[in-house]
């Protein structure tokens, strides 16, 4: 029996408008009735995750950026996993010399080196995410959702990694010419070792201490309910989700995943514009998967 939830964001629980859908919280609120938690997975940091369920009533513990940081329901960490500094800049490196727009995500938020880039390529991510088809939209909804953000912006990533007490837990890269250029990046990116390298959308790639990914999160998390893996379901769409499917008993993909992510998950549900998540958990409370 199910006794533990994990979701997705982007692609998964939040729809075309970036919202969670009302069928969707209303499965969340239907399986906390029957004693199941929920906790969100994302690859999204904590002030940007959090506003999104409190939006529709929920309460929840969330692995944010992979799984480098685990804050609880009330919001205090309860674990991080960053990557070591000399790391970093050999990342950094890397990602400047492919021409690469990036940002760095830290203890103290996240870091940008041109607002005029991250507005394009949030935009390129709403396009990828189906928000909308078009990139005039795109653009004025990345810039509005800029402005509800905290970013920190700084003419060098030298003021990040010169900050002893500012500890990088994720680096997300970009680019409008999708796999084609980031496949081979990714594979370069390995070889420094120690790293995990994933992604939320066909545009970008993530990259993460080897210890900050979403299933090794979840399983610390289920390990200090005292709930078993074989008891815990997942929910997501991408590669970045594909630990914490392979991690559960239980596993779902949603209709717009990508088939990577079909293959290794055991069910496949609805899309995320379509209320997958809702369908996916009352399917396992009404077939008691």
């Amino acid at each position: 029996m199910i006794q533990l939830i994990a979701s997705d964001m982007d692609g998964t629980l939040l729809n075309e408008k970036m919202t969670v859908s009302s069928e969707n919280a209303a499965a969340i609120q239907r399986a906390a009735q029957l004693g199941i938690k929920f906790i969100v997975a994302t690859g999204r940091g904590y002030t940007e995750a959090k506003p999104l369920i409190e939006q529709v009533g929920i309460e929840a513990p969330i692995i944010t950026m992979n799984g480098a940081q685990v804050f609880n329901h009330t919001g205090e960490v309860i674990d991080t996993v960053s990557i070591r500094k000399e790391v970093v800049r050999k990342i950094f490196h890397v990602l400047k010399e492919k021409g690469l727009y990036f940002e760095a995500m830290t203890t103290k938020g996240t870091f940008s080196d041109s607002k005029m880039k991250r507005i394009q390529n949030v935009a390129s991510l709403l396009v990828d995410l189906k928000t909308t088809d078009s990139f005039k939209i795109a653009v004025s909804l990345a810039s509005a959702r800029l402005e509800l953000m905290d970013i920190n912006y700084v003419a060098s990533y030298d003021t990040v990694l010169d900050d002893k007490d500012n500890f990088v837990l994720k680096v997300i890269a970009f680019s409008p010419e999708k796999r084609e250029i980031l496949a081979p990046i990714a594979d370069q990116l390995e070889q420094l070792g120690n790293l995990a390298i994933t992604a939320s959308s066909a545009s970008n790639i993530e990259i993460n201490h080897i210890n900050a990914q979403k299933g090794i999160a979840l399983e610390t998390y289920a390990n200090s309910l005292g709930i078993n893996m074989n008891n815990v379901m997942s929910i997501g769409d991408n590669l970045n989700d594909r630990s914490m499917l392979e991690a559960t008993g239980v596993s779902f993909a949603m209709g717009n995943a990508t088939e990577k992510i079909k293959q290794v998950a055991r069910y496949l549900t609805d899309t995320n514009v379509k209320d997958g998540v809702g369908k996916a958990i009352n399917r396992a409370i009404d077939e008691k998967l």
